[in-house]
């Protein structure tokens, strides 16, 4: 039997009749990716396996330091066919990580591929899947469609164009490609001279003054209004922890006069005056019926010398350890006593705060919209086996399942989407086990209609896309 079969994870009979009955066919709606818009506004046609799979993959390169292989080989400037069979060489030594699980759904969703993948299958793997890749079948919007994707949101900064956006919608691509509001480069103010350069191109694009506070509350509004018109329907931010260190408007302003003045300004300030556009953010999204997306505990670009390197984002990230309850609680309540709490996705990247999390979320829930509040799927290093499973037992314990908005695939790559698989795999492995043992009514149409709403009818409903 294939490694990869139709039963993968699938461990009862209840576990493989919903899976084949009531999740694998449900449409994907991904609504936190990384996908490059303009790779769906151009079509993209992917020259070999390295573009479409590894370029980009910071989960590969962690893997690939770790079996001792070179930078160039990872990030670098390597040739792509030395690249893939430098991953190659490390798939074997990946057991028990889920990327060996992710490369093996990939290979045999998109290219019917069997073979294990080793240095002894690469090149065979290699020919195989770029003489697919020829086809128009694999060009991006075609694999979009091929997988039933219905929407996906795109991470994009407020100072983005969105020109690919605008090109994407004007050509009526049947995948939804919308942007999502992630102004994390608002709240950097002690990088003065990035801080300032972002504010000078948030003026220019806006034609709105960007010389004080006032004015930079107007611009992004004024582009929050932008990324709405173009369907928007989520902000997110990433941070190590919640801002919530809360002043007053002359406070901020006189921060943030001194920031675009080139002076430096300390933690506590920079905390101060993030909280203070923070809870602004939190508004504008309330106003406009948008979910806000947290994402709490990134420790950044850890390592000096490969940041200097490389840059950013190339897998020199780590879980912090600080304390992330306490000020969630005092934002969402600040939101919340004003009547201006937005829809929420809450996430954490380190395990040991995931009860406490998802217990605060559930003081603010809303009778107006079920599921308001929600805590999020398992991200950056919980998204495992382990890591969804722990996730799905917290939330049935404090909170509603069956309301839960289900997985994205928080990726780059347009060979990604089988980790919706992965996840409704999980998913049906989880609840089938618990009707087995007796702990779910044996009812299959009651089940069956859990898993539909949690693989595609809660986002669906949850965040009002438009989808005609």
């Amino acid at each position: 039997m294939a490694f990869i079969h139709d039963d993968f994870l699938l461990q009862s009979e209840c576990a493989r009749d919903l899976y084949h009955q009531y999740a694998k066919d449900q449409p994907i709606i991904d609504y936190h990716s990384h996908l490059p818009p303009e790779d769906v506004a151009a079509d993209r046609r992917f020259d070999n396996l390295y573009e479409i799979w590894l370029e980009g993959d910071h989960y590969k390169w962690r893997a690939m330091r770790a079996a001792g292989l070179s930078e160039d080989l990872c990030s670098g400037d390597a040739d792509p066919y030395e690249k893939f069979l430098a991953w190659a060489r490390t798939v074997p030594q990946t057991l028990r990580n889920p990327l060996y699980h992710w490369t093996h759904l990939e290979l045999k969703r998109y290219f019917g591929i069997d073979k294990l993948l080793s240095e002894d299958t690469a090149r065979e793997i290699w020919d195989e899947a770029n003489e697919q890749l020829a086809s128009p079948e694999f060009s991006a919007r075609n694999i979009l469609q091929r997988f039933k994707v219905q929407v996906v949101c795109t991470t994009d900064d407020p100072c983005d164009d969105l020109i690919h956006h605008q090109k994407i919608a004007v050509d009526e691509v049947v995948t939804k490609i919308y942007p999502t509001f992630r102004p994390d480069r608002a709240f950097a103010v002690r990088d003065v001279v990035g801080f300032n350069g972002w504010c000078d191109t948030l003026a220019r694009i806006t034609n709105i003054s960007v010389g004080n506070l006032g004015g930079l509350l107007s611009a992004l509004g004024d582009r929050h209004d932008f990324f709405h018109n173009l369907g928007g329907r989520l902000s997110d931010h990433g941070m190590t922890n919640c801002f919530a260190n809360f002043c007053d408007f002359e406070t901020a302003d006189a921060i943030f006069s001194r920031a675009r003045a080139g002076e430096t300004v300390s933690e506590e300030e920079e905390q101060q005056l993030a909280s203070f556009i923070f809870l602004e953010s939190g508004r504008l999204d309330a106003q406009k019926g948008w979910a806000k997306q947290l994402h709490l505990g990134p420790l950044r670009n850890n390592n000096t010398l490969l940041f200097q390197q490389a840059g950013r984002d190339i897998g020199c990230d780590s879980m912090n350890d600080g304390s992330q309850v306490e000020n969630l609680g005092r934002f969402l309540d600040a939101l919340s006593r004003e009547g201006n709490l937005p829809k929420m996705v809450v996430y954490n990247m380190n395990p040991k705060d995931s009860m406490a999390l998802a217990t605060m979320i559930g003081n603010f829930q809303d009778p107006e919209i079920p599921g308001k509040m929600q805590y999020g799927s398992g991200w950056w290093y919980l998204d495992t086996k382990s890591g969804m499973e722990q996730q799905m037992e917290i939330l049935s314990s404090v909170g509603l399942f069956s309301r839960f908005v289900g997985m994205l695939t928080d990726s780059r790559s347009f060979l990604s989407f089988t980790r919706h698989e992965y996840f409704r795999r999980i998913l049906c492995n989880l609840v089938g086990q618990d009707m087995g043992n007796g702990e779910l009514p044996d009812d299959k149409g009651l089940l069956g209609s859990l898993i539909e709403n949690i693989c595609y009818r809660n986002a669906r409903e949850y965040f009002g896309f438009e989808l005609s």
